[in-house]
C-alpha cells in the first residue's frame, strides 16, 4: 500500500486519532480517551459501561459483544489506555502527532505499548460482525488505566469489584512485547515484581575514626552479596541459549541515599533494588537468604517492600487449558511463527491470573524494533493492519472455545 491508501484506510485513521489523546502520565486525563471509545461502542452496536473502580479519575470503560451460550465463562480483551511520560526533544516527529511517513511508519507514544492492541481488537470485532459471525461466548473488551504506574487505581481493584465477578470472565487477552525477528512471542507468566528497600542502621560518628559496626560496613556487604547474585543470573543467560531475561531473576540497584555530611559517619543508609524474581524460584525461600545476609551483615537492617507482588501461577500451556488450545489453533492456521515466554515486565495480567483466570499477553507485531516507552516510538501500518486479521482469528477461534 501507499501513504495515501494507509492514510485513508478507515481502520488506521481510528488508531491515529487514539493515538493523539494525549493519555500520558503523570496526572492523565481520561476525559477524551473516554468520548473516543465511547464513539466506537457505538460504531459497533456494542454496549459500553464506563466505571470508576477507585476514584473519578480513572475510568475503566467495558464494552460487550454478546455470544450466543452467555452462560458460558467468558473472554476478554484487555488493553490500558495510559501511556509513559515522553522526553518531546527527543522525538523526531511529536509524541501525539500519529505522524504517518512514506514507508508507513505511525510515530507515537503508545503505539507499541499497548494502543494498538486496543483498537485492532475493534477493528477485529468490526470485520467479525460484518460477516455475520457471532461469538458463542461473550466476548468483553476492558479499556484499564493506570497500568503503567501499577495498576492499582484500573485493574487490581476492578478484579476485585461485583462487576467483574458478574462477567464470569474464563480467559484474558493482554499485552506482549514487539518481535524483532519473524517470531511472535506469547507470554503465559509473569515474574514476582519486589521493590526492596534496605535500611541499615550502624555506629554513627567522626568521619577520623575506625568506628565497629557502620552502616556503611554493613551497606558494601549487602550490595557485594546482591551483585553477586545478578552476576549468577547473567551467567545462567550467557550459558544456556535456550532461555531469555524472563527466565532469570533481575537484581538492579536503583537509589542509595543517607549521610549528613562529608564528615559525619552516619547511622543510617538506604539502598533500593528492583527485583523481578523468575517463576522457578522459591519466593519464600528467596525473601529468607537475603534475611540471612542481612543477619551475616551484622544485623540492624530493616527490610522495607515499597512493593511486594505475591506469586501468582503460570497460566496451564498444555491440553488442560482449551483457551490455550484454541489460542495455539488460531496462531498455527494463520502460520505465524511462535515461542511461549515469561513476560520480563509486569503488565496488569497478573491480577487476572492471581484472580484465578487464565491469560496469554500478544501483541502482533514482529520484524519491528522494541520501543516501548522510548524515543520515536513506532509501528507500521501494514504490521497493524496485518494484526488486525491475526485477532480476527484469535478472538473468533478462542469465543468459541
Amino acid at each position: 500500500m501507499s501513504k495515501s491508501e494507509w492514510e485513508n484506510n478507515e481502520e488506521i485513521k481510528i488508531f491515529r486519532e487514539y493515538l493523539r489523546i494525549p493519555t500520558v502520565h503523570p496526572n492523565v486525563d481520561y476525559t477524551a480517551c473516554v468520548e473516543f471509545l465511547k464513539r466506537q461502542a457505538d460504531s459497533l452496536g456494542l454496549p459500553v459501561d464506563v466505571l470508576y473502580p477507585v476514584n473519578e479519575s480513572n475510568p475503566v470503560v467495558v464494552m460487550k459483544w454478546l455470544g450466543k451460550e452467555p452462560e458460558l465463562p467468558s473472554i476478554i480483551l484487555n488493553s490500558h489506555t495510559d501511556v509513559v511520560p515522553v522526553f518531546a526533544d527527543k522525538w523526531t516527529h511529536g509524541p501525539f502527532s500519529a505522524d504517518l511517513d512514506d514507508e508507513g511508519r505511525i510515530y507515537a507514544r503508545g503505539s507499541q505499548d499497548m494502543k494498538c492492541v486496543g483498537t485492532q481488537y475493534l477493528g477485529a470485532i468490526r470485520a467479525l460482525k460484518a460477516s455475520g459471525f457471532q461469538p458463542k461466548r461473550t466476548v468483553y473488551l476492558t479499556y484499564v488505566p493506570d497500568e503503567e504506574v501499577g495498576g492499582h487505581l484500573g485493574m487490581r481493584e476492578l478484579v476485585k469489584s461485583d462487576y467483574f465477578k458478574k462477567l464470569n470472565v474464563g480467559f484474558s487477552f493482554d499485552e506482549g512485547i514487539s518481535s524483532e525477528d519473524e517470531t511472535y512471542a506469547v507470554y503465559y507468566a509473569e515474574r514476582t515484581l519486589w521493590h526492596l528497600k534496605f535500611k541499615i542502621s550502624g555506629t554513627a560518628g567522626h568521619g577520623s575514626l575506625l568506628l565497629p559496626n557502620t552502616a556503611g560496613e554493613k551497606l558494601h556487604y549487602i550490595v557485594n552479596k546482591m551483585m553477586e547474585f545478578r552476576e549468577s543470573q547473567l551467567k545462567r543467560l550467557k550459558e544456556d541459549s535456550n532461555i531469555d531475561i524472563g527466565d532469570v531473576t533481575t537484581v538492579n540497584l536503583t537509589q542509595l541515599r543517607g549521610g549528613v555530611q562529608s564528615n559525619v559517619v552516619p547511622p543510617l543508609l538506604e539502598v533500593v533494588f528492583d527485583i523481578r524474581i523468575a517463576i522457578t524460584v522459591d519466593v519464600d525461600a528467596f525473601e529468607k537468604q537475603v534475611r540471612n545476609w542481612c543477619a551475616e551483615a551484622g544485623g540492624g537492617i530493616e527490610l522495607d517492600f515499597e512493593m511486594k507482588n505475591p506469586y501468582v501461577k503460570p497460566t496451564k500451556i498444555d491440553e488442560s487449558n482449551i483457551y490455550w488450545v484454541a489460542f495455539k489453533k488460531a496462531l498455527d492456521e494463520v502460520g505465524l511463527k511462535t515461542r511461549y515466554r515469561v513476560f520480563p515486565g509486569a503488565t496488569d495480567s497478573r491480577y487476572v491470573r492471581h484472580a484465578g483466570i487464565p491469560a496469554l499477553g500478544f501483541s502482533p507485531i514482529n520484524k519491528t524494533p522494541l520501543l516501548l516507552h522510548d524515543h520515536d516510538e513506532f509501528l507500521r501500518a501494514d504490521t497493524y493492519l496485518n494484526g488486525i486479521e491475526v485477532y480476527k482469528k484469535l478472538i473468533s477461534t478462542v469465543a468459541n472455545a
